[in-house]
């Protein structure tokens, strides 16, 4: 008996062991996302996010840039193509297509109100969706399209 009680309260530790383990592999890394672009346009992406987006700075040097977004929740860099600093795995400059951001904010009619008076090229009018959403789009200097939406339930009819 006082074997077979070993042999439970072992099998027991290593299957508490065993789901702490599986629990934590997919859940022990703290992520924190950050989109890069590599890009020749440095200062017009810096101008664009700062004046346009109210983007602060968090770091620049002659080959990249990292902005964040006003809060500091999120952050983008810009990365100056084919710089000796940097692996040729990140060398190739982004070509305009493909890519977009969303930003999400709490009044999305303000913002566009003031980008349209800073004659920000507006892709797509203001609009509601049937899923909810209200949004608009703007394209960054480097042609990624950026949506900024105020996420909302769908109205019942």
């Amino acid at each position: 008996m006082k074997r077979f009680t070993t042999i439970f309260y072992l099998a027991c530790f290593l299957a508490n062991a065993y789901s702490q383990s599986n629990s934590t592999t997919d859940s022990q890394y703290n992520m924190k996302l950050n989109a890069g672009v590599i890009t020749t346009k440095l200062a017009e992406s810096k101008a664009f996010y700062t004046n346009n987006l109210g983007f602060g700075v968090t770091f620049e040097n002659e080959f990249y840039l990292l902005l964040h977004t006003p809060n500091r929740e999120a952050e983008i860099a810009f990365l100056l193509p084919n710089h000796p600093s940097q692996q040729p795995f990140f060398h190739k400059p982004f070509l305009g297509q493909g890519m977009y951001l969303t930003i999400e904010v709490d009044d999305v009619d303000s913002i566009y109100n003031v980008l349209k008076k800073k004659g920000v090229p507006i892709k797509i009018e203001i609009r509601n969706e049937p899923w909810g959403d209200r949004h608009f789009a703007i394209e960054d200097p480097n042609g990624i399209g950026i949506d900024i939406v105020k996420y909302s339930p769908p109205q019942e009819e």
